[in-house]
């Protein structure tokens, strides 16, 4: 069984909060994939057709910032079950995210499970490869 380590006593220099950014070859589609598992679109700023300046969506409290590419960007390839790097969502229902995600054409990497942690988690892959987990486990949380 995974167990928690005692929190770090911490005394922050200032207030931070994290904010990810996400630029896509076809962002309107990230966009139109993101409104389908949930997110709100909250913010989009059209530059030349089919290109996004900027846009903000919402699910919950994650706030993610979505653009047009700027340049040739690759994404990392999946080896296993990951591709090294991606985003965690915080779900009450991972099911229901899972089964959003796939039906709005994500591919799956890791089906819905319980972790030996306690948690519950999944994972896919966008339409256009970016990796996505969700699940019920906080980080961070001492």
């Amino acid at each position: 069984m995974w167990r928690r380590r005692r929190a770090p006593k911490y005394h922050p220099v200032m207030n931070a909060k994290l904010f990810a950014y996400l630029s896509y070859q076809d962002a309107p589609a990230a966009l139109k994939w993101m409104e389908k598992v949930g997110f709100d679109v909250v913010r989009r700023q059209d530059g030349a057709p089919g290109q996004i300046l900027h846009a903000e969506v919402r699910l919950g409290d994650a706030v993610l910032m979505v653009a047009s590419n700027d340049a040739e960007y690759q994404r990392p390839a999946l080896v296993g079950r990951s591709t090294g790097q991606g985003l965690y969502l915080l779900v009450d229902d991972v099911d229901v995210f899972y089964r959003n995600a796939v039906a709005a054409g994500a591919i799956t990497v890791i089906e819905p499970e319980n972790t030996e942690w306690g948690a519950r988690r999944a994972r896919v892959l966008d339409p256009q490869g970016q990796e996505w987990s969700a699940g019920t486990y906080e980080p961070g949380v001492p």
